[in-house]
């Protein structure tokens, strides 16, 4: 394996491990990380693919929130 594949690999693991002890808004944010450092032509991990079905979960549900983080209307 590829000194490369092999770091992205671990940097993969710690975001993943890190997400599953953290809130939800700091997994969407491990998660925007994760899929911005990929680099180009490697395959698709498991943890990137539920990363990004985690960012669109996150698209949608913001879409339909009235309220910010802490509350305050955003419109």
């Amino acid at each position: 394996m590829p000194s490369v594949v092999r770091s992205a690999t671990a940097i993969a693991l710690l975001i993943a491990m890190s997400a599953a002890l953290a809130g939800e808004r700091d997994q969407l944010n491990a998660c925007k990380a994760l899929v911005a450092a990929r680099s180009p032509g490697t395959p698709d991990t498991p943890e990137l693919t539920r990363c990004r079905q985690i960012i669109k979960e996150w698209t949608l549900r913001d879409s339909r929130m009235s309220v910010d983080e802490q509350g305050r209307p955003l419109r």
